[in-house]
């Protein structure tokens, strides 16, 4: 069952004053500031609006059901991508990753998806931008990366951590492909206690992104078996 109005009330109240010393070498600390409820085409969800300390970006959490208290809630933690989630791009499977764990969370009782402000693994949209361009020329995706001065992977999951907290959700099941995010949440103290696998079909235009995800960057994903002879369908 959903938040009722009185338990938001309570949420919000309780969660007005919170201060801690924070999450991560940022000291990172995260607050309930609204939550209002989120029909959608993949199911009846609440959103939750987190303020923080770090810096001005708003990240929020869709959430199924009461996750309060909950142990094994399954919980997908998702950094944005315009080109992807919002203009459909094939370049990655961040729109399909998306939406596949939102259909998922949607017909179940309980779980969170956190939709985290991190463009292009933490490095921002122009540089992502950046980024494409030089993989137009050839780089893959780390490779990019580094050109341009940063790491493969400039993503920081404390705030995350803090968020899961926040939502006082006591063990994950996470759905990802990615061991990085696993141990990031781990360090954090959120307890994990399943991985759920989260692999879509590969499009022609993002088949060597994927394949540089497992060569370089450790992802759990079976490349091998997919025959990537087409675009991934509209869900």
């Amino acid at each position: 069952m959903p938040l009722t109005p009185m338990q938001i009330d309570e949420i919000l109240a309780s969660d007005r004053d919170h201060d801690c010393p924070g999450f991560g070498k940022d000291k990172v600390c995260v607050r309930i500031v609204a939550i209002a409820n989120l029909p959608s085409r993949f199911g009846e969800f609440q959103i939750v609006a987190f303020w923080n300390n770090r810096d001005d970006k708003e990240h929020v959490a869709v959430v199924r059901g009461d996750v309060r208290g909950q142990y094994d809630v399954p919980v997908r933690v998702h950094s944005e991508c315009l080109t992807g989630d919002c203009l459909g791009s094939l370049r990655c499977d961040c729109r399909d990753q998306l939406e596949a764990a939102l259909v998922a969370l949607g017909k179940r009782d309980v779980g969170a998806l956190l939709y985290l402000r991190q463009e292009g693994r933490g490095i921002g949209l122009i540089n992502k931008i950046r980024a494409y361009g030089l993989q137009d020329y050839g780089l893959d995706t780390v490779e990019a990366n580094i050109a341009l001065g940063f790491r493969d992977e400039e993503r920081d999951f404390a705030i995350a951590a803090h968020m899961i907290r926040s939502l006082d959700i006591r063990s994950v099941q996470l759905m990802t492909n990615n061991p990085f995010k696993i141990a990031e949440l781990e360090k954090h103290g959120i307890v994990i206690s399943k991985r759920i696998p989260h692999e879509l079909p590969a499009n022609p235009y993002n088949r060597a992104y994927l394949q540089s995800k497992v060569t370089k960057m450790g992802h759990q994903l079976h490349l091998d078996e997919q025959d990537g002879t087409g675009p991934v369908p509209e869900k």
